[in-house]
């Protein structure tokens, strides 16, 4: 079934993928806050592949830990975000669209393919947002991360009708 078709709205479409988010979103590592509204635009600070239970999924991509692997940890980093999201606006609802992703992957210096890790991110935003969660993005690899993790990715989304006229 096309999850996009079927509903209409991200907390739906969230609901109809069978994806659970966190109970609340990872603590940040640093003196900065989650998620920071400013106007019409919704912030979302750097988020790693932090699993419900606290587990960091680690490691060098491209040595320790494959492509496919650091995808399946760029969509962990998504759902983290939504839960970022969620925590901070009440309801994924409340959110218009993504605008634009900043995804840093923890490569080794041959490494090539950092648009495919964190396409794992990008085509899950753009399930739950649908057309809205199609963004702009900026995909590369850094020498290191927080905590050794594989990937980071910050975000930034404007806010929905529904919550302007709330302000």
């Amino acid at each position: 079934m096309d999850i996009k078709a079927a509903t209409s709205t991200p907390e739906s479409r969230l609901a109809a993928s069978g994806i659970v988010l966190p109970q609340a979103a990872p603590s940040p590592i640093g003196s900065f806050r989650n998620v920071r509204c400013s106007g019409d635009m919704i912030y979302v600070s750097g988020q790693g592949p932090v699993c419900a239970d606290g587990t960091l999924m680690r490691g060098k991509v491209g040595d320790e830990v494959t492509a496919e692997e650091a995808r399946d940890h760029a969509r962990l980093v998504a759902i983290n975000i939504m839960a970022a999201l969620r925590d901070h606006l009440g309801s994924l609802d409340r959110v218009g669209g993504v605008v634009k992703l900043l995804g840093m992957v923890n490569a080794g210096p041959d490494f090539e393919r950092h648009p495919f890790v964190i396409d794992g991110a990008s085509d899950l935003l753009a399930q739950i947002f649908g057309e809205t969660g199609i963004h702009a993005r900026s995909a590369f690899g850094v020498g290191s991360l927080p905590n050794r993790i594989s990937v980071e990715i910050e975000a930034i989304f404007e806010m929905g009708p529904q919550t302007k006229d709330q302000r």
